[in-house]
C-alpha cells in the first residue's frame, strides 16, 4: 500500500446550484444549496484514501461546527487526522456557484488554514515516512516551502498543484518533482496560453509536468521525453468541483504503486471522470472498486 502525506487546506464548501451563474451585479434564483466538506488539501487526501492509499492529513480546522464536521469527514474516508490541528476561530470556507453545465466559480476564505505557517513537531517524520507529499497553494507559502523542503530531505516525491495560481519562488520549484496545473494555471505561471508551450517552459523549473485540460484530457511532459496526451473519458458533467483534486489524488496513488506514467494518467482520468458525474467535492470521489469497474467496462475486460 502506498503512503501519502497531504499538507494542505481543509474547507467547508458552501455550494449554490443555479441554472446559470450570475453576472456582476445580477441576482439569480438557485435551485439547491449544500454544505459539503472540501478544501484542495482535504479533497486530495480523501481521493487518495478512497483509492487505496494510506493517507495522513496535515493542516488545521477551526474551533467551530464546520471544523468538527471536516475532521469527521476525513476520518470517515480513512484519512489519519492526528496532524490536523484545531485552532481558535472559524474554519476555512469556499463559496461555490455551480451552473447546469457543471462549471463552477469559487471564492475561498482561508479561516483556520491561514494559521498553518510551518510544520509542527512530528510533521516532518510523518512526511518522511510516506512515498509522496501532496501540496497546493491554499496554505501560507511558508508552510508549503517547509513541507517541500522536508520531503526533499527524506527523498519523498513532491507533487504540487499550483492553485490558486500565483508566482512560485525558485526555492519551492527546486523541491518539486511533479507540477500539476490546469491549463489556466499553466498560462498564469508562464504567460503562455498554449498548454504544450507552457509545459515546456515549466520543465525549466521542474522535472515533470502534467497539465490538466478538462474535457480535452491531460498533457504530460518530462525532461528528455516526448510529450504525451491522454484523452478524457466522455461523460456528462454534473459538477466539476474537485475533479482536479480527484485526478491528483488518483495520480499519486497510481505512481506510488509503480504504474507506468501512461497507465497512471489513464487511471487517474477514470477517477476524475467518475467524480464529475456526481455533485459535490468529497462526496463525488470514487472508490478504487468503482474506478476498476469503469475501466473494465470500457475495455470490455472483466472487473
Amino acid at each position: 500500500m502506498t503512503a501519502i502525506a497531504v499538507l494542505g487546506s481543509t474547507n467547508m464548501d458552501l455550494v449554490a446550484y443555479v441554472p446559470k451563474a450570475p453576472r456582476l451585479g445580477e441576482t439569480v434564483t438557485g435551485r439547491e444549496f449544500r454544505t459539503v466538506p472540501g478544501g484542495k488539501g482535504a479533497n486530495q487526501a480523501v481521493a487518495a484514501a478512497r483509492l487505496g492509499a494510506e493517507v495522513v492529513m496535515i493542516g488545521a480546522v477551526g474551533a467551530d461546527g464546520f471544523g468538527s464536521r471536516l475532521r469527521a469527514a476525513l476520518g470517515a474516508a480513512g484519512v489519519e487526522t492526528a496532524a490536523l490541528r484545531t485552532v481558535e476561530g472559524a474554519s476555512g470556507t469556499a463559496h461555490i456557484t455551480v451552473d447546469d453545465e457543471g462549471a463552477n466559480s469559487i471564492i475561498v476564505i482561508p479561516g483556520a488554514n491561514a494559521h498553518v505557517t510551518g510544520l509542527e513537531p512530528g510533521d516532518e517524520s510523518r512526511i518522511g515516512a510516506c512515498d509522496s507529499l501532496l501540496l497546493q497553494l491554499e496554505l501560507p507559502l511558508e508552510a508549503v516551502l517547509a513541507g517541500a523542503r522536508a520531503a526533499r530531505a527524506h527523498g519523498v516525491r513532491t507533487i504540487l498543484t499550483p492553485a490558486p495560481a500565483r508566482p512560485l519562488p525558485a526555492e519551492l520549484l527546486a523541491d518539486v518533482d511533479l507540477l500539476v496545473p490546469n491549463e489556466h494555471e499553466a498560462a498564469a505561471l508562464t504567460g503562455l496560453t498554449d498548454p504544450r508551450q507552457a509545459a515546456e517552459a515549466l520543465l525549466r523549473e521542474v522535472p515533470e509536468v502534467v497539465v490538466t485540460l478538462g474535457a480535452a484530457g491531460v498533457l504530460y511532459a518530462a525532461r528528455g521525453r516526448e510529450p504525451l496526451t491522454v484523452p478524457a473519458r466522455r461523460v456528462r458533467a454534473v459538477d466539476t468541483t474537485a475533479a482536479g483534486d480527484t485526478f491528483v489524488g488518483a495520480l499519486a496513488v497510481a505512481l506510488g504503486e509503480g504504474r507506468a506514467v501512461p497507465d497512471a494518467l489513464a487511471w487517474a482520468s477514470y477517477a476524475a471522470a467518475l467524480s464529475v458525474q456526481r455533485p459535490g467535492a468529497q462526496d463525488s470521489m470514487p472508490t478504487r472498486a468503482e474506478v476498476e469497474r469503469a475501466r473494465a467496462a470500457e475495455s470490455g475486460e472483466p472487473s
